[in-house]
């Protein structure tokens, strides 16, 4: 009861008053991988995440040593770790983040397993041209939130003063990584209903470069939104699939049309691949 209540404080502390939460570094034992280190977040309203051999043999099924991979909003690196021990130390792996807060847990990451990985932290958010926005959200620690022009945002009332940059993703990559475009594999979205708009942002690279789509369906996004990230990505020449979790043994199933987009009230993850790849199944 005494614990209860001490963490019942602590998740009240971190809504109302503004601090920074520090990283705890685990070791952790993987059937395949042997040990790997992964730094949580110590912000109570933030759930604690393991890594596990499952999902990073979800993205191997995609992602090949030496490969460029990018995962757009980060996070504290729980999907980016993954990715980047898929793509291995001989590959390279990008990962955005704008919120400076949790942006500070994903550079440990990014720097832990370095025999293994090559993670390189990025403090930006994608956007359509370069531009600046503040990071604003619902909560005092900032353990959600989103990017806008001007303070006045639904994300929130708590705003980072701090102003976030904004890049546009192909112009980046031409610009710093375009002698590995080559190997451009993978890009992972999660930008909690902004996803089409980054994927319309980068529709060259996409056409030209043919990398696997992983995408997240708001649930807050109207009908009319959810149909239209299906189309966007399935106009390029994708097929498209509803997938449970970051597991290689989840439920996957295709999903045939615009429509069935809608069928789901919550928000889902979506991965696609290429017509013409053999990963299309």
């Amino acid at each position: 009861m005494l614990q209860y209540l001490r963490d019942s404080f602590r998740r009240k502390t971190a809504r109302r008053i503004t601090k920074e939460y520090p990283a705890i570094i685990e070791t952790l034992k993987l059937e395949n991988e042997g040990l790997i280190e992964f730094a949580n977040w110590d912000n109570p309203l933030v759930k604690r995440i393991e890594i596990t051999q499952s999902q990073i043999d979800f993205f191997r099924q995609f992602i090949s040593k030496g490969d460029l991979v990018i995962d757009i909003r980060a996070n504290i690196g729980d999907t980016t770790v993954p990715m980047g021990l898929a793509a291995g130390k001989e590959g390279t792996t990008l990962g955005f983040d704008p919120n400076p807060y949790v942006f500070k847990i994903f550079e440990i990451n990014a720097s832990l397993n370095k025999d293994r990985t090559n993670i390189i932290p990025i403090p930006c958010a994608i956007s359509a041209s370069e531009e600046e926005f503040y990071f604003i959200s619902s909560e005092a620690s900032f353990a959600n939130g989103g990017i806008s022009p001007t303070k006045e945002s639904i994300h929130g009332k708590f705003i980072c003063e701090q102003k976030i940059k904004g890049v546009n993703l192909a112009e980046f990559l031409e610009r710093d990584y375009g002698s590995q475009l080559d190997e451009l594999s993978f890009i992972k979205i999660d930008t909690e209903g902004y996803d089409k708009e980054i994927i319309k942002s980068i529709s060259d690279l996409v056409l030209k470069r043919k990398p696997v789509i992983v995408a997240e369906s708001f649930g807050a996004s109207s009908d009319e939104a959810k149909m239209e990230l299906f189309q966007v990505i399935n106009q390029k020449g994708y097929d498209i699939f509803y997938f449970e979790d970051f597991d290689v043994n989840a439920k996957i199933r295709k999903v045939e049309n615009k429509e069935e987009m809608v069928e789901w009230k919550q928000t889902i993850n979506i991965y696609a691949t290429p017509i013409e790849s053999p990963l299309t199944y």
